[in-house]
């Protein structure tokens, strides 16, 4: 069991965390949807919209200042977070979705018929449609990986295929799934890519909050990820980028701020990052980032990516006993992140999640914005827990007890009790 650092004091810093469902404790098992915020980081945007609130980069008055500091202040934040090598690689945005619609739009301007563009069948809904969409936009084509049985990126097939090739001109990849939990081989797959000449792109969204990230060590060219899944704000995402990429690439929206000079008959645009940060910035939910970097860099990322595997090992052996249970992905923790999905037989999983949330455990039911990996794998949807830096193994427990009496419930296997028989 993990003792990195003290799980019960840190629960003490999440209000929500104390809630009771009914009769029952909070279980909360969703993470990888979203995952709770600390009192640190609600206290950091209250304290900012109370006594420093301004716009950034206009006002000429002290609160601008202060507002503005605040928000460069958490770019630097950011950029040391990730390992980037200046802070005008960050760029902000509003979520990851936003940060890969920009990198597919912007690199989108290269592509051409002939041309393709990478990603895999594991992929989440957003980083898939903005590059069918720029496929469509140019004539380039789609290509993907699949994945092996065990849930894997099926590299060997990859090379196999030609997958990567003369004519790829991006690859972008998820580091970890939000479905089957595999943390893919990035830097194996950038050194891939750059052979060819192409951009690497990667889906740090659920890598970024679970395990230390240096963009150098993945080898990528470009990486986004959201601040709601680590301890943030929503409403904030960041898409870092080398800046000589970022530098030669054109606008993603216009407007404010993002531009040097504008005439009626032209315009000139603004260096990076500001050249991809039209409008009001989302400045209080950058101070939130900020505040929860902070926060999670203080208990250690080492620490939180170990307690993270110790849960995840943990609940792959005591669900492996639920009968009638299939999990889909690796079953082993290894090269594996905290996100468990797995189906139950003959319970539709909105069935499974209802049962589980009257009983106070908090886990999501669909296709977790993954429908070509059920597809896939053969399942029209699936449940998923999700474990993070908060969660205990009490909560694990509590989970595989719901699970074997929701099996039990809806096979009839209920005694007269109560009881399971």
């Amino acid at each position: 069991m993990s003792d990195l650092y003290d799980v019960e004091a840190v629960r003490r810093e999440f209000p929500i965390l104390a809630r009771q469902i009914g009769a029952y404790p909070l279980t909360y098992l969703d993470s990888a949807n979203t995952s709770q915020k600390p009192q640190a980081v609600v206290d950091a945007i209250a304290d900012h919209y109370l006594s420093h609130n301004a716009n950034v980069a206009r006002a000429m008055h002290v609160l601008g200042a202060e507002a503005t500091a605040a928000f460069e202040g958490a770019r630097t934040a950011v950029a040391d977070f990730i390992g980037a090598s200046r802070s005008e690689e960050v760029v902000f945005t509003k979520n990851a979705s936003e940060a890969l619609n920009l990198a597919a739009h912007t690199l989108g301007s290269r592509l051409g018929p002939g041309d393709e563009v990478v990603v895999s069948v594991m992929e989440h809904h957003s980083n898939i449609v903005p590059w069918q969409l720029a496929c469509e936009r140019t004539g380039a084509t789609l290509r993907w990986f699949d994945i092996t049985d065990e849930g894997r990126l099926d590299i060997e097939g990859a090379v196999r295929d030609g997958l990567i090739n003369s004519r790829t001109k991006v690859v972008s990849l998820t580091w970890v799934s939000n479905v089957l939990g595999t943390v893919n081989p990035v830097a194996q797959v950038a050194a891939m890519a750059h052979s060819v000449g192409a951009v690497m792109v990667v889906d740090g969204s659920q890598g970024v909050p679970q395990l230390p990230t240096d963009v150098a060590d993945l080898g990528c060219d470009m990486l986004a990820f959201t601040g709601h899944k680590i301890c943030g704000p929503t409403g904030i995402g960041v898409l870092w980028g080398s800046y000589d990429l970022l530098e030669s690439l054109p606008p993603f929206l216009g407007g404010g701020e993002m531009i040097e000079v504008v005439r009626m008959t032209g315009s000139t645009y603004a260096p990076p990052p500001y050249r991809f940060e039209a409008g009001t910035q989302p400045i209080a939910q950058a101070v939130g980032l900020h505040a929860a970097i902070r926060y999670v860099s203080a208990l250690g990322m080492d620490q939180i990516a170990a307690h993270e595997h110790d849960l995840t090992a943990y609940a792959l052996e005591g669900m492996s006993h639920v009968r009638g249970l299939r999990i889909l992905g690796p079953t082993e923790a290894v090269d594996r992140g905290g996100a468990i999905s797995f189906t139950l037989d003959g319970v539709h999983p909105h069935d499974v999640m209802q049962l589980l949330d009257s009983r106070g455990v908090a886990i999501r039911g669909g296709h977790h914005c993954a429908r070509p990996l059920h597809d896939r794998l053969g399942v029209q949807s699936s449940c998923r827990a999700s474990v993070y830096l908060y969660t205990t193994h009490d909560e694990i427990d509590r989970l595989v007890e719901a699970l074997d009496y929701t099996g039990a419930f809806f096979s009839g296997r209920l005694a007269t009790t109560g009881g399971v028989r």
